[in-house]
C-alpha cells in the first residue's frame, strides 16, 4: 500500500506540469508566428492550432472580406513543417505552399469578400507529429 503513494505523487505531479510545459512551448511558438508580422499588420485574435499526427489534415475556415490584403502564417516547433493549402467553399485550390518551397507565410489580396478553408498538415519528411499554429492578419490602410 506504501508503494502506492510515490506513485500516485509523481502521477498528480506529471499531470499538473505537463500542461503548462505545452502551454508555454506554445506561446514561445505564437510569439515567433507575431514577428513575422510587423508594424503594418494587424493580426486576428484568434489563433487557430491543431496537434497533427502522420497523414492527419487540420482544416480552419475564416471569412475574407473584399479589398484587404492579408499574411497567412503557419507556424511549428520546426520550420518548414506544416505545410498549409488555400481553398474556396467549392474546394478549389487557391494557394499551396509546398507548390512555392513551403514558406511559412503568403500575402494576398482578395477581390470580394469571400469563405475559404485553409488546410495544414505536417511534411512527414521532417516529422511524424508536430503542431500547426495558424495566425491570419490583414495590412491597415
Amino acid at each position: 500500500m506504501s508503494n502506492r503513494f510515490p506513485i500516485l505523487k509523481l502521477l498528480v505531479i506529471i499531470f499538473l506540469i505537463l500542461p503548462a510545459g505545452l502551454n508555454s512551448q506554445e506561446d514561445t511558438i505564437i510569439g515567433d508566428c507575431l514577428t513575422e508580422f510587423g508594424p503594418t499588420y494587424v493580426v486576428g485574435d484568434k489563433t487557430a492550432k491543431a496537434l497533427l499526427i502522420g497523414e492527419e489534415v487540420a482544416e480552419f475556415r475564416t471569412t475574407l472580406f473584399d479589398g484587404n490584403t492579408y499574411r497567412i502564417v503557419m507556424c511549428s516547433h520546426t520550420p518548414g513543417l506544416v505545410e498549409f493549402s488555400l481553398y474556396d467553399t467549392n474546394r478549389n485550390l487557391l494557394f499551396r505552399n509546398s507548390d512555392y518551397g513551403t514558406p511559412g507565410s503568403w500575402d494576398f489580396k482578395v477581390e470580394g469578400s469571400m469563405e475559404c478553408i485553409i488546410e495544414a498538415r505536417l511534411n512527414n519528411e521532417i516529422a511524424e507529429s508536430g503542431i500547426a499554429i495558424m495566425l491570419l492578419g490583414f495590412k491597415t490602410r
